[in-house]
């Protein structure tokens, strides 16, 4: 006999030393957290994340060394009718007595009147660092709410970005954790179900726990390499807990599945590494050539996302090689305890014909009609996936802006009001110029010359009060110009404001400056340039992907059918995600179900992290199928019934898995925030069809149709067979026979 693979002989010494095992993972994963928040984390920079000329204009602004202060705005209105000159001036002046006093307050300028002078606006510069101005903003809006219990006919708020800030992170702060409780509970609650014993329940949401644990200290080690962003945590969750909770119910199914046909502990151990630990390194691997494309992306968010995920997911495997041997090895049959009356009799496992696990009746009734006809099956199943997916190819991508923030705060309804009465305080673009110090008095009058004939035009704001405020930095060197539009920002009209600004306005008023250096930014610039940074990456990316994983999956199934058909199915998956997610999401008429406000689009960054999520969590099931039957295969059963063995045999166990992905992805689409409610309604959408339409119905109907062809290979990747197994696998009885 051969030399077993690495993963039998792995999980053979972890289940014959368990204790030994199982300290080794509790080190390993204390020495990765504890040592990852020794280290520090290294967050990424404005500079590490500079995309295209948005990115230019601001390492222009960098280079100025300005001093920005955080600034907040007490805004005055009347309740109702017109506002009364004299009652805003004493509320105006009560604030700024009381704001003066605050510590904190650096200055409060003088009240400026909106141009209908239906509002009255006090602006204030706060202290200390503007990175913490948010942490700092909670006296300034304390002393304002008794200027407004002191003037009652009016409307007395506070407005600017710390104040913002601090309510948009309380709200988000509520919707994660409120996330992260019902996550914990949603997983438990499904795989309690799928198991009908609390114990073997436990053992998968442990291990994912655990792997989120020492990826979150290893991630925060590679951070000093990789900057990591404020999102980089969230992923590793989210996906830590996705694959943590497939590979160990694979294997913990796997093995359940042996000790029900007679095998003692160890031996079942050692099949379900064979089997279900190989499908797993596979999958891992597929899943962390998916993560990696994102590096080819070459932006800080994307980049940080690829190494958080690659580590929980290495970790991830590493464990179900090892601890969970180890677990299963030393609970033996009390992994089946406590069981549950009811739930343990639907899904104990049960032997039938030749000690083979007795097949349900369920999952034969939907494989009739792929193995009967499979052509039209296949037909009209690909057809309706293509036809969701064709939505897709109308998919526009914007960032959401301000006015896609809940309005659920008091301080969002005071900024409508602010940008109502003071347009200029809304969206604005940036003009960065930087140019040697001999030009700066010509720099200076072009710009003041460009805010003049901005002013002039529809689709810019007037600048308030005393005219364009047209910041120098200290070397005269660089100078900066906010250029306001009353449009929001991602409104078609903020969109032509920018590409105006940037291939009329101020190539114009700069032309003939010898050695000038210039970029237009800003929000709205951002959004566009990223955007169109995605549509250069995404095909780099999906062919990066594509390619790698197709080696890997002809080299594991010695098939370049096998390989093709993973590849179209896995695209055909993704493809109806998106589809689904511009029908729901360009358009109103979910809007109020769902609860969000449509941006009419979907947001820039989602469409390339949503492919590489679900061609990688999609390869789990693919891999963890097709395993089954090249089993069915290889133990002698013909093509037809091998399908039918791999699909009923998996399907248990690939419900499960989709069903607790679906039911984590759906907490987020809770959220308030549109980003979160797409990406959640995407990865469960997705997850769904690909578990259900692709598994159940395509996979079958194409390798059916395709019989012996399927494990076709060039001779020099076709190798050696492996061994089959000592009991040949029965096909559903429903099934034998079906031609």
């Amino acid at each position: 006999m051969g030399r077993r693979p690495v993963t039998v002989r792995l999980a053979r010494w972890s289940a014959e030393h368990p204790w030994r095992a199982i300290a080794l993972w509790v080190v390993f994963v204390a020495v990765c957290f504890v040592g990852g928040n020794a280290a520090g984390l290294n967050e990424a920079t404005d500079e590490d994340q500079a995309i295209g000329e948005f990115g230019r204009a601001q390492q222009i602004v960098d280079s100025g060394g300005f001093h920005e202060p955080a600034r907040e705005n007490v805004l005055i209105t009347p309740r109702s009718g017109a506002l009364d000159p004299a009652a805003a001036k004493a509320a105006a002046d009560d604030a700024a007595a009381r704001l003066r006093q605050v510590d904190g307050v650096a200055s409060v300028g003088t009240p400026l009147p909106s141009r209908d002078g239906n509002a009255l606006l006090l602006p204030i510069t706060m202290s200390g660092d503007p990175d913490t101005a948010k942490d700092r903003v909670q006296p300034l809006r304390d002393t304002t709410a008794k200027v407004q219990e002191a003037h009652p006919a009016l409307r007395v708020e506070e407005v600017g970005g710390p104040s913002i800030s601090k309510a948009l992170n309380d709200t988000l702060g509520k919707d994660f954790k409120r996330a992260e409780l019902l996550s914990l509970p949603v997983t438990l609650a499904i795989l309690i179900i799928a198991f009908g014993a609390l114990i073997a329940a436990g053992v998968p949401v442990l291990l994912a726990l655990s792997s989120v644990a020492a990826a979150m200290g290893l991630s925060t080690l590679a951070s000093h390499l990789v900057p990591a962003t404020d999102s980089t945590a969230s992923v590793i969750l989210l996906i830590g807990m996705a694959v943590g909770v497939d590979y160990s119910l694979f294997y913990v199914r796997r093995e359940r599945e042996e000790r029900a046909k007679g095998r003692a502990g160890l031996d079942a151990v050692e099949i379900a590494a064979e089997t279900s630990g190989h499908a797993v390194v596979v999958s891992g691997t597929a899943v962390i050539i998916s993560m990696a494309g994102l590096l080819l992306a070459n932006d800080a968010l994307f980049s940080s996302f690829a190494v958080g995920s690659i580590l929980v997911v290495a970790v991830a495997v590493l464990g179900s090689l090892t601890v969970l041997p180890a677990l299963l090895a030393k609970l033996g049959r009390w992994v089946d305890r406590p069981r549950v009356p009811v739930l343990w009799r639907l899904t104990a496992p049960r032997t039938g014909r030749h000690g083979q696990p007795a097949q349900p009746r369920f999952w034969p009734a939907v494989l009739k009609p792929a193995l009967r006809a499979p052509l039209a099956t296949l037909v009209v199943s690909v057809g309706l996936l293509l036809a969701l997916a064709a939505p897709a190819l109308g998919m526009k991508l914007k960032f959401p802006g301000m006015e896609d923030v809940p309005r659920t705060t008091p301080v969002m309804q005071a900024y409508d009001r602010l940008t109502a009465a003071f347009p200029s305080n809304g969206t604005s673009h940036t003009v960065a110029v930087r140019a040697p110090i001999e030009q700066a008095d010509r720099v200076h009058v072009a710009l003041t010359d460009l805010a003049g004939k901005a002013a002039a035009d529809p689709l810019f704001a007037p600048a308030e009060g005393d005219g364009p405020k047209i910041q120098v930095s200290a070397d005269r060197r660089v100078s900066v110009l906010e250029v306001a539009t009353p449009y929001a920002s991602r409104t078609d009209e903020a969109a032509r404001s920018l590409h105006e600004l940037r291939q009329d306005l101020v190539p114009a008023a700069l032309r003939g400056i010898p050695g000038v250096e210039y970029a237009v930014g800003g929000g709205v610039a951002a959004s566009e340039d990223y955007a169109q940074h995605i549509r250069d990456k995404l095909p780099l990316v999906v062919a990066f992907v594509l390619a790698l994983t197709f080696l890997v999956m002809a080299w594991t199934f010695r098939s370049v059918v096998v390989a093709l058909t993973s590849i179209v199915l896995n695209l055909l998956s993704a493809g109806a995600a998106y589809g689904l997610l511009v029908l729901v999401f360009q358009g109103d008429w979910a809007a109020g179900p769902l609860g969000f406000t449509s941006i009419d689009a979907i947001v820039t960054w989602l469409p390339l992290f949503l492919f590489v999520v679900l061609f990688g969590l999609s390869m789990d099931y693919h891999v963890f199928v097709v395993s089954r039957i090249r089993e069915g295969i290889r133990s002698g059963l013909s093509n037809r019934e091998a399908v039918a063995y791999g699909i009923t045999s998996s399907a248990g166990v690939v419900s499960s898995a989709a069903i607790v992905m679906v039911g984590v992805f759906s907490i987020f689409a809770t959220l308030s925030t549109i980003d979160m409610k797409q990406l959640g309604i995407g990865l469960a959408a997705a997850i769904l069809l690909d578990a259900t339409i692709i598994r159940a119905v395509v996979l079958p109907s194409l390798m059916t149709l395709l019989g012996d062809a399927n494990w076709w290979a060039p001779r020099f990747l076709r190798g050696r067979a492996a061994t089959p197994p000592a009991e040949p696998p029965a096909p559903a009885p429903e099934l034998v026979g079906v031609r």
